[in-house]
This record gives C-alpha cells, sequence and structure tokens, in this order.
C-alpha cells in the first residue's frame, strides 16, 4: 500500500481543493491530511473562516481523503513521515523546490494548482 500525505489549511473549501485531493490520492493508495490547525495558522498571521473542527469534518466528508491529522509546526513533516509510513510527500507547485530535504525519506511531488481559483482569491471577491 503507497501512502501519500499533503498540508494545508483548507478553508473556504473550493473544488481547487477537491482537484487537488484527487490528484494527490491518485499518487498512492492511502491519503494522509495534515490540517492546519488554528493556532498554526494564527502563528504564520492567518486566521480561518472555519475552525479546525469544521475543516476537518469537512475533509473527512471527501472520498478521497483517509486520515486528517494537525498540523501544529512546520517541522513536523519528518516526523509525520516517518510515523504513518509515508511513500509520497505532495504539495501545491506554489511550493515547489521548498521540500526537497524530504527526498530522502520519501518521493516529493509538487502538483500545478487550480490556476482560477483560490480561498486568498474567494476572499478578495467577496471583499474580505
Amino acid at each position: 500500500m503507497r501512502r501519500v500525505i499533503t498540508y494545508g489549511t483548507f478553508d473556504l473549501l473550493h473544488y481547487g481543493h477537491i482537484r487537488l485531493l484527487q490528484r494527490c490520492k491518485a499518487q498512492g493508495d492511502y491519503l494522509v491530511v495534515a490540517l492546519s490547525t488554528d493556532e498554526f495558522n494564527a502563528g504564520k498571521g492567518k486566521k480561518s473562516y472555519f475552525s479546525w473542527d469544521d475543516r476537518k469534518n469537512m475533509l473527512e466528508a471527501i472520498r478521497y481523503v483517509d486520515l486528517v491529522i494537525p498540523e501544529n509546526t512546520w517541522e513536523q513533516k519528518r516526523t509525520d513521515i516517518e510515523k504513518y509510513h509515508i511513500d509520497t510527500f505532495v504539495m501545491g507547485d506554489d511550493w515547489e523546490g521548498k521540500f526537497d530535504d524530504l527526498k530522502d525519506l520519501c518521493d516529493v511531488v509538487y502538483l500545478p494548482r487550480t490556476p482560477e481559483i483560490s480561498t486568498t482569491k474567494i476572499k478578495g471577491d467577496l471583499g474580505q
């Protein structure tokens, strides 16, 4: 069984998120999503519209997602890869090259984003 992991906030869930999760799942058999906690987001200067629990419940309802875990720190990725026996680490291509240091543990894949949609764009369009 090939295990895949991705990380994100997944706030204001939209079709770009769904496509990303679908393409992540296509990289293997079991998809772990590390979901940024509200506290971790606050440390990055971000605030989600939906709480961590609500975002977790939405992700768990998506058929491509097998397990949702909390992302509490930038540094936990190596530990997560080992703990969950991850074969492939996947991120959007806006992170290209940023996680190449993980290649000694697993495959690292950067997938193209869905260009016409993002949470930032939705918030901007809504005047937030």
